[in-house]
């Protein structure tokens, strides 16, 4: 399956897997992770023409390549190959909203966020302004 996949991803199919990839990170969807990720596809330009049924598939192949030895580095891989240069900080800039959307971001978010920064070459003062823009967006009383 994810031979097949990969080789029709397009740009919103590997936003939506990095998103649901953060989710899943720590082994726990969360309601409030898998809330915010149906509201930023119904709300945001980039996924207007999103086919809806597309994110069952997206989930499962995140799923998939979670299960692998190498998984994270196969999904990074296909992110790499198939997201443009230029939406790699909204690629990083949904994450950290999906991670800060229950209120506590738990060590193997961090992780994949950092890994994720690295990969897509994401400047660390670009980086700093986007999670202190989700923490903002995310703050309880």
């Amino acid at each position: 399956m994810t031979q097949d996949v990969s080789e029709i991803m397009t740009p919103q199919d590997c936003l939506v897997t990095l998103m649901i990839a953060v989710s899943a990170s720590d082994a726990n969807i969360l309601t409030a992770e898998l809330v915010k990720i149906q509201s930023t596809l119904n709300h945001l330009p980039i996924f207007a023409e999103f086919d809806m049924d597309r994110l069952n598939v997206m989930s499962q192949l995140v799923l998939n390549l979670f299960e692998q030895e190498d998984g994270v580095d196969s999904l990074f891989e296909l992110i790499v190959d198939h997201l443009p240069d230029r939406l790699y900080e909204t690629g990083y800039a949904l994450c950290c909203d999906v991670a800060a959307a229950d209120g506590i971001i738990r060590e193997p978010e961090l992780r994949l966020l950092e890994e994720m920064r690295h990969t897509l070459n994401i400047d660390r003062l670009h980086a700093a302004a986007i999670e202190r823009g989700a923490r903002a967006r995310h703050m309880t009383l």
